[in-house]
């Protein structure tokens, strides 16, 4: 299998989200057309508490349309480490810190330039209000390890492979 060869790239929408169409030569020398959705990259936070609970934001999301409990976790700044990102989304969103460990990285979809970085922290502490940008409204929920998994379980989360990567690292799968 080699990679496909690309031809062209076009701006096809440019708004709140950027996707764009790439031409591709395929194996079979047929040319064709794929919508990518370019993205950034992100970071998602498995927050593990003393008490063994997991921090999830309860948030609306646009996409699904719905309310849905989530990792903490955004996208990482210009100029910004994976890492440093994980601490402030972490403080913005719930309001507490910990000691944060690198697990991993996931693409997003076989449509998208997202790559999504996998934080633990370890003994997460409240040290103050949460306080995220001005389109985040969010509470914080404290969910203990069984109720998580099962939550994980469910798939009602966009963080699905952060949260499994987090706790395979763990060894609390």
């Amino acid at each position: 299998m080699q990679a496909w060869s690309k031809l062209a790239e076009r701006a096809a929408y440019d708004g709140y989200r950027r996707v764009v169409s790439r031409t591709f030569r395929l194996p079979d020398g047929r040319i064709d057309d794929f919508e990518v959705k370019e993205e950034g990259a992100t970071v998602a936070v498995l927050a593990v508490t003393p008490d063994r609970e997991i921090l999830l934001v309860r948030e609306f999301r646009p996409g699904p349309e719905r309310v849905l409990c989530e990792l903490p976790g955004g996208a990482i700044d210009g100029g910004e480490t994976p890492l440093a990102a994980a601490r402030r989304e972490l403080r913005e969103e719930t309001g507490h810190e910990g000691r944060l460990e690198h697990v991993g990285a996931s693409v997003e979809c076989a449509y998208s330039t997202r790559v999504r970085h996998t934080f633990v922290a370890h003994d997460c502490r409240r040290v103050g209000e949460p306080g995220g940008d001005e389109t985040e409204f969010v509470e914080v929920v404290r969910m203990p390890l069984p109720e998580f998994r099962a939550h994980l379980r469910g798939g009602q989360l966009t963080d699905l492979p952060s949260g499994y990567l987090a706790l395979d690292h763990l060894g609390l799968l």
